[in-house]
């Protein structure tokens, strides 16, 4: 574990300090901690060394919601608050109106865009502050994550198509956006697709985008997005896949932050880097190891519950559906029979604790316009397994441990152990370019 201490300076540039006249967001799919500090003795000086040893390093960060994801971790990052106000509960959620999944980022109109994401991020407010002269763009191999940390008002995200291998973007966006990536694309082979070959891919294009679009030239801030990834140990030689993902993003990282630092100047760049705060596991066979597990099926006990309210209110379908781990209630129905959905909630959640591998059940935390009427906590080893659609995976309930580390103009290096949330990101990086913080952010900056 890295050792840490609290030395007492900020994180925030000082008041007379100048602004950083280019904000570097680096978000790591999936990194962690120990595996940092576990594949260490193979990093160069100029990678996650120089990170650690000359920025403000914060070690115990962790999300205030969970499950997170890849969408929902990103989207909380950038707008400073968490699902039940930016909307991004997950990659997918279920259509309260159709009852059919949709992914987060997809647009009718345009595809793409970040329409389902309901309040403003960072790029958002220095667009805002600028009069629109700010340039912010988000780059990733995924398209949520691009979309997503992009934000509403940005000049483009950029990603890689997932049936063509090409770089992508949506009409959402400028004309400019899409005329710069062509004209990179046409000079550079298609991205491979090992996660190295792909972070490589990434850190290269953001590099070209920084250059290409001046950013951080002038005299008001820009901001870029990139996404990166630490997956790849999802095999039986998960140790190997990890080493080499975890060798190649070293190298990924000294490259991307010295290219860009030599493009605009060390002094004027900062640069911000932490992870999704989740692990997708190798699958493991518990009951091989004699370790206590089970298959819960998500559709077998929405059908039970709806027998069960049944029998107390009258037979209808008073369960709608079931998706993931959450069991959408009709609303309609409760209300046109003059139940109370108090009532029928609190005796579903005790109805459903009865059965095995249900750890917990609640009513949902997130905005009710996007998520069901109550979340189901599988036990621990558990696999949720959806008969009506395939869908499964085995839960965890345990810590993932990852940083915060901000590095470059104003920041003095420290290690700081105390526990912090990444909703505090934002506002740190608002006041740090000395702008409003997004407009559903109620965390304090980082100290």
């Amino acid at each position: 574990m890295i050792v840490a201490t609290l030395t007492g300076t900020t994180v925030q540039a000082q008041t007379l300090q100048a602004a950083p006249r280019l904000v570097v967001n680096i978000t790591i799919d999936q990194l962690r901690n120990d595996y940092i500090e576990h594949y260490s003795p193979l990093y160069s000086q100029d990678g996650f060394k120089k990170l650690l040893q000359k920025g403000s390093v914060y070690e115990a960060a962790s999300y205030p919601f969970t499950p997170v994801d890849r969408a929902s971790a990103i989207a909380t990052i950038v707008t400073g608050t968490t699902p039940y106000y930016h909307n991004i509960i997950s990659t997918q959620w279920l259509d309260r109106k159709t009852l059919r999944p949709v992914f987060c980022v997809d647009d009718t109109q345009h595809k793409s865009s970040p329409q389902r994401m309901s309040t403003s991020t960072i790029g958002d407010e220095l667009k805002v502050s600028s009069g629109g002269s700010a340039i912010v763009y988000g780059l990733a191999a995924n398209r949520e994550a691009a979309v997503l940390s992009a934000g509403h008002a940005a000049d483009g995200a950029i990603w890689i198509d997932e049936k063509t291998g090409s770089w992508t973007t949506s009409n959402y966006y400028g004309e400019k956006a899409r005329k710069w990536i062509n004209a990179y694309s046409s000079t550079r082979p298609r991205p491979g697709k090992e996660k190295t070959q792909q972070n490589d891919a990434v850190s290269n294009a953001s590099v070209s985008c920084v250059v290409n679009n001046a950013m951080g030239k002038d005299e008001v801030t820009d901001f870029l997005s990139v996404t990166l990834s630490a997956t790849g140990g999802n095999t039986d030689a998960w140790r190997t896949d990890l080493e080499a993902v975890y060798r190649g993003l070293d190298k990924t990282l000294a490259s991307l932050i010295t290219r860009i630092e030599q493009a605009v100047g060390a002094n004027r760049v900062l640069f911000v880097l932490t992870s999704t705060g989740y692990t997708e596991d190798p699958k493991v066979d518990y009951a091989k190891y004699r370790i206590p597990t089970g298959t819960f099926y998500i559709n077998r006990t929405a059908n039970l519950l709806n027998m069960y309210l049944g029998a107390i209110y009258g037979q209808a379908r008073y369960v709608e559906t079931c998706y993931r781990n959450q069991i959408y209630l009709n609303r309609k129905l409760i209300e046109d029979r003059l139940l109370s959905y108090e009532d029928v909630i609190s005796r579903s959640k005790d109805f459903l604790i009865q059965i095995a591998g249900i750890r917990n059940a609640t009513e949902s935390p997130y905005n009710p316009a996007v998520s069901g009427d109550l979340l189901i906590e599988v036990a621990p080893g558990w696999q949720l397994y959806n008969e009506d659609n395939q869908d499964n995976y085995v839960a965890r309930a345990s810590f993932v441990p990852f940083p915060i580390i901000f590095y470059g103009t104003g920041i003095k290096p420290q290690r700081i152990n105390l526990p912090v949330t990444v909703d505090r990101i934002a506002p740190t990086i608002a006041k740090s370019i000395q702008i409003r913080a997004p407009n559903a952010c109620k965390s304090a900056p980082l100290q």
